[in-house]
């Protein structure tokens, strides 16, 4: 009963953690202890398009298009300044191509996510991982933690076994059973405490279709909490309702109650359920943000909701589950080989499971205190931007949101998993903030590393993680690694439109067969060029003798390697 890796919980944290350990490590001993048997109902049903580079890594993305999934173009909104309906895309509606399914991930795909219908998906991902080798035993309890110290002795089931492991992982969700038995104090800091109140339903309407299985998210918001509309499958449908836990309490209803009060009052989803049933039963939850003090021991790790959890409304839970499990797997996997301090590696995966959580509860409060159509939660909302400081003026909002820091540790540009831009665009969807492009108004860039000290941060690929130096300034980072790293060199030598993107074309021409190099760090340039000025590495100007020729972005790549320069 002995494993270099035990697991609690076989969920998508303890499964990716798995399946990752398995991939990179064919000698690992890994054991799942599952209490439930799968297939089972859990609600985080709506994913972002970060999940399908790990379902692809895992080598399970034909496993999951095979089921069937709708696939999630963007969401649809009543939520803002206005009572009218917006959209929000990851990939342009009107781009997207009909193709039979399943589809191969690549191409627009690559730009999608899903809609899951969690108990077909979590069994997917499950026995995916039994596959590649790991021991998951169903329906078998911990009913206690043996410790010593910091240090995890044990795991003893409801059997009466123990088992015991070089290196425990919990990835049991809210109920985190390793981080209570461990003594993890947690924290709220956030004034948003919400309860969750959903159930599934047979055949309603979709009320967006795009393409073969192509669908929008519906989030809707009334006087007093807000829905979700999520299409499963082709005819299986979560819907839920959110309200803010003291409006509960205060409202005097039982859940099923205030969910069906709250149902009538919503004509949209009413009309798109006409002609569907319910399943019959009613689920609840709290929706509670928080984070952990904690996520690394002596040889123990937190993995997703039990070590933090974010307001659903970005749906954002399983991206963070996933890239958790992730680079928990590539942290072990470093341990075992004796390639990096474990100190090292506990704090830089602490570092960045922390930061995103709160970047995303950050980013969420935003969102409630923007939205006026809560009627009857004026002083909830309110409450959430005075306990952050948020006015909500154009200049306030911006500035508070960039707190958070624009450049991230996943080598990308945006909070919350969105870019730049798309923060621009939601927010001048959510108040009255309206913030042009940096970048687009500028034609001189420079470099700005004054007052900076640099640090080892840890990049993850490819099953090892490797330490690469960083700009630290603050609160703020800027690892030199894909576009910014690129950015921090062209600078060094240009800084003008002109002469940055003739130096961008003789390095283009050095990376002629290297497709990573166009996907991931050309296609990245002028958004983390954005990001970077947002952060304050970059300090922009305009001379109007020099040309506004236009930077390689992912929208006009193929428009802008066949471009001469401009003299």
């Amino acid at each position: 009963m002995h494993y270099d890796v035990a697991i609690i919980g076989g969920g998508p944290g303890g499964s990716t953690t798995a399946s990752y350990l398995r991939k990179y490590g064919d000698d690992v001993k890994v054991l799942i202890l599952e209490r439930e048997k799968f297939p089972r109902d859990h609600v985080g049903e709506s994913q972002l398009p970060p999940i399908s580079l790990i379902l692809q890594e895992l080598g399970v993305w034909d496993k999951i298009e095979a089921a069937n999934f709708p696939i999630k173009i963007g969401a649809s909104y009543r939520w803002g300044k206005t009572p009218e309906l917006w959209h929000f895309e990851f990939f342009p509606r009107k781009e997207f191509q009909d193709e039979p399914r399943p589809a191969k991930f690549e191409g627009q795909r690559k730009w999608t996510a899903f809609q899951v219908d969690r108990a077909i998906y979590d069994d997917i991902l499950l026995r995916h991982s039994e596959q590649m080798g790991t021991e998951v035993r169903e329906e078998t309890k911990v009913t206690q933690v043996l410790r010593e110290g910091d240090r995890v002795e044990g795991l003893m089931l409801d059997s009466g076994e123990v088992v015991t492991a070089d290196l425990y992982v919990d990835a049991s969700g809210h109920s985190g059973i390793l981080r209570r038995a461990m003594g993890v104090e947690t924290k709220v800091p956030t004034a948003l405490q919400n309860i969750a109140i959903w159930e599934y339903w047979q055949n309603t309407e979709w009320a967006e279709t795009v393409g073969t299985g192509g669908t929008m998210v519906q989030v809707l918001s009334i006087g007093y909490g807000w829905f979700w509309f999520i299409p499963l499958g082709p005819t299986r449908t979560s819907i839920g309702f959110i309200t803010s836990a003291q409006y509960y309490k205060e409202s005097g209803l039982t859940p099923e109650e205030l969910y069906r009060k709250a149902m009538s009052e919503e004509e949209t989803i009413l009309d798109l359920t006409k002609n569907a049933t319910r399943e019959g039963q009613i689920f609840t939850t709290k929706d509670w943000s928080f984070t952990s003090d904690r996520l690394v021991g002596e040889n123990w790790m937190l993995v997703g909701e039990s070590a933090g959890f974010a307001d659903p409304i970005l749906a954002a839970g399983l991206s963070l589950t996933h890239v958790a499990g992730r680079e928990a797997a590539f942290t072990i996997l470093a341990r075992m080989r004796e390639e990096h301090d474990w100190a090292w590696l506990g704090s830089e995966y602490q570092r960045r499971q922390l930061r995103r959580v709160e970047n995303h509860i950050r980013f969420a409060d935003y969102w409630y205190s923007a939205n006026a159509q809560f009627k009857d939660l004026q002083g909830f909302t309110q409450e959430i931007a005075r306990v952050n400081g948020l006015d909500l003026s154009p200049e306030k909002a911006w500035a508070w949101l960039a707190q958070g820091g624009f450049i991230n540790d996943e080598l990308s540009a945006g909070i919350g998993g969105y870019s730049v831009a798309q923060i621009r665009e939601i927010s001048d969807r959510l108040s009255d903030l309206t913030m042009t492009s940096v970048v687009k108004d500028s034609n001189i860039f420079r470099l700005d590393l004054i007052g900076c000290k640099q640090e080892n941060r840890a990049v993850y690929a490819d099953g090892k993680i490797t330490s690469r130096p960083c700009y630290v300034r603050g609160e703020k980072t800027l690892v030199q690694v894909g576009a910014a790293d690129l950015i921090v060199h062209v600078l060094a030598a240009d800084i003008n439109r002109v002469t940055i993107n003739q130096t961008l074309r003789a390095i283009t021409q050095r990376h002629a067969n290297d497709e990573a190099f166009f996907q991931l760090v050309l296609s990245q340039f002028e958004v983390t060029l954005e990001a970077m000025i947002q952060d304050g590495w970059v300090k922009t100007y305009y001379e109007p003798s020099i040309s506004m020729e236009a930077f390689p972005s992912s929208d006009n790549l193929a428009e802008w390697l066949n471009q001469t320069a401009v003299p």
